[in-house]
């Protein structure tokens, strides 16, 4: 039976694009026929991630408004066979895209792949809503998957988004955690995975550390899975997990960093930029303070309540 994984974020940065394309590779290296819709209409990426950007003609919205067949806008990756991407168009709206039409394009799709992978619109406007009304369907069988960063900002829109997919009638996502540094949570500075999951009370599907082969295999336009790194093993547990697998959780920043590590991990430590801005003393060629009045003309008298603006 095919399966059909909405990947959305509350917020921007969080890597979902990544992880979407990652773990999408992942599957088709296991020999699955995967499809990828990217959904962000006008801010297209998955072409680059997956190296395909100059083989692009159609794109999902051509397909939508029938200006071509789906077959011929599909582009599968000449790297990894069983690979396809639906791309996105670069030049209209969110508007643009009907969910109606979407639907049914999800609908071919799911008769043609084991899966259906949709890099959804990063945020909660009607980008990711025209995504949401396509899934909602109970013939579709959509699942989704919250992507997000160990950090208060990328969680709290996390829960608006969460809030919204339970408004839609999907399922409840599950959530993956990206770039996580064992050594901020060892320090105390950043959330394990198991307590955003708990703080967001959703499930754990996996998590990634931050790794600089991620960004190395972004440069050079090729999946992280071409190189033997931390990053690489995690995309591989939590393909697993979707295939019904059951790998264990690493849980990073759970251990004691060896000695050497301690000895050699450079300290964080504060600059006194607080004590130089609370001291007041501005050189004589520096602007004047923000708080200064300017003085008023001669003959041009105000009360404290002309400071307002009138209506």
């Amino acid at each position: 039976m095919s399966k059909t994984i909405l990947f959305a974020s509350g917020k921007g940065g969080v890597g979902k694009s990544t992880v979407s394309a990652t773990l999408a590779a992942a599957l088709a290296a296991k020999g699955r026929r995967v499809v990828l819709v990217d959904a962000d209409i006008g801010l297209r990426s998955q072409d680059l991630l997956l190296n395909l950007e100059s083989r692009v003609v159609y794109d999902l919205i051509d397909v939508a408004r029938g200006r071509c067949l789906l077959s011929q806008a599909l582009l599968e990756s000449p790297d990894i066979p069983g690979l396809f991407l639906l791309p996105a168009a670069q030049f209209a709206r969110c508007r643009d895209l009907d969910p109606k039409k979407l639907k049914r394009i999800l609908a071919l799709l799911q008769g043609q792949a084991n899966y259906v992978f949709i890099d959804c619109p990063a945020g909660l406007e009607r980008g990711l809503r025209n995504v949401l009304n396509a899934g909602a369907s109970e013939k579709l069988h959509v699942e989704t998957v919250l992507v997000v960063t160990p950090d208060d900002l990328s969680v709290r829109g996390a829960e608006r988004a969460a809030s919204l997919i339970g408004k839609k009638d999907l399922s409840r996502p599950s959530l993956l955690v990206n770039r996580l540094n064992p050594d901020m949570i060892r320090s105390g500075d950043m959330y394990t995975a198991q307590t955003i999951a708990s703080l967001l009370d959703l499930p754990l599907l996996g998590e990634i550390p931050e790794d600089p082969a991620v960004v190395t295999a972004q440069l050079r336009h090729r999946p992280v899975l071409a190189y033997e790194c931390e990053a690489r093993r995690a995309f591989l547990r939590i393909a697993d997990r979707l295939e019904g697998g059951a790998p264990a959780f690493p849980s990073y920043g759970g251990g004691k960093p060896s000695f050497l590590r301690r000895l050699f991990s450079p300290k964080l430590r504060e600059a006194p930029w607080m004590a130089s801005a609370g001291a007041g003393k501005a050189d004589s060629g520096s602007a004047p303070r923000e708080d200064t009045k300017p003085t008023a003309p001669a003959g041009d008298s105000q009360s404290e309540s002309d400071d307002e603006i009138s209506p």
